[in-house]
């Protein structure tokens, strides 16, 4: 059984910062990569930003030199710090967990946890 635990999410104003976790559990095999998510009304899941189990990163074009996305590969957790913060960065921001075990690779979503910048 795997578990995503999600924190860090809150209300901030514009140009403020908030850092979210994201740490896994259970058993997986191996962690292929972690990523974050996130999700307006009416509106599809968009990527954030992802880290790969070698260290490599992708970043949405919007979020580009405001948000970082880091691993801690002991604790099996991923963090997003987010900077500067703009009104159309509120979100729900979602956790993917994309891992191996059995020669089969699964996906696993947190609960998402409420990011809101006000103006």
């Amino acid at each position: 059984q795997v578990q995503l635990v999600e924190s860090g999410g809150g209300l901030v104003q514009a140009g403020g910062s908030l850092r979210l976790s994201c740490a896994a559990s259970g058993s997986m095999f191996s962690i292929n990569a972690m990523g974050w998510y996130r999700q307006t009304p009416g509106e599809q899941r968009e990527l954030v930003a992802v880290i790969r189990s070698g260290g490599s990163t992708n970043y949405a074009d919007s979020v580009k030199g405001r948000f970082t996305i880091s691993r801690d590969n002991a604790k099996n957790t991923v963090y997003l710090q987010m900077n500067s913060l703009k009104p159309e960065d509120t979100a729900v921001y979602y956790c993917k967990l994309n891992y191996r075990r059995d020669y089969m690779i699964y996906d696993y979503w947190g609960q998402g946890t409420q990011v809101t910048v006000s103006s």
